[in-house]
């Protein structure tokens, strides 16, 4: 690669039916350009994962992607409420989702957990009232 490529996707807010558009795009872009099928598989479940939170929690937010030979780097940010207490929201199975949203099968509380699980570099700034940006890397091997 030439420099990194840049992409950019912009999730709504509660439309479950779009969520998951971004990491679908990702993982095929990826394949196309011939990264590793572990790394790719990593890439997807984390940003997966931050597409659904985005959806839920924040009212929707932004992903900026930059893949380079090395990694690729997820940012994904927001403009929801913040999280008042990152330590507590990273402990599996700790949710705030509705029971509506719970009623359609998301909201576990594996969302966080599982972002950082599946990426080398996992990075969450939050202020509560102002938003989240969470970096992610995975290294591609």
């Amino acid at each position: 690669m030439s420099g990194p490529i840049r992409l950019e996707y912009t999730v709504p807010g509660n439309d479950f039916a779009r969520a998951g558009e971004a990491s679908a795009d990702l993982k095929a872009a990826l394949k196309k350009l011939g990264l590793p099928a572990a790394a790719v598989r990593r890439i997807s479940i984390a940003l997966y994962e931050g597409e659904i939170n985005l959806a839920i929690h924040a009212g929707g937010g932004r992903i900026d992607v930059a893949i380079d030979d090395d990694a690729v780097e997820m940012v994904l940010s927001d403009r929801g409420p913040g999280i008042p207490d990152v330590e507590q929201a990273m402990q599996e199975g700790f949710s705030t989702a509705s029971a509506e949203v719970r009623s359609l099968g998301f909201g576990a509380g594996m969302g966080l957990p599982n972002m950082k699980r599946y990426t080398d570099g996992f990075d969450i700034q939050s202020t509560v009232g102002v938003g989240t940006t969470i970096t992610m890397r995975v290294n591609i091997d």
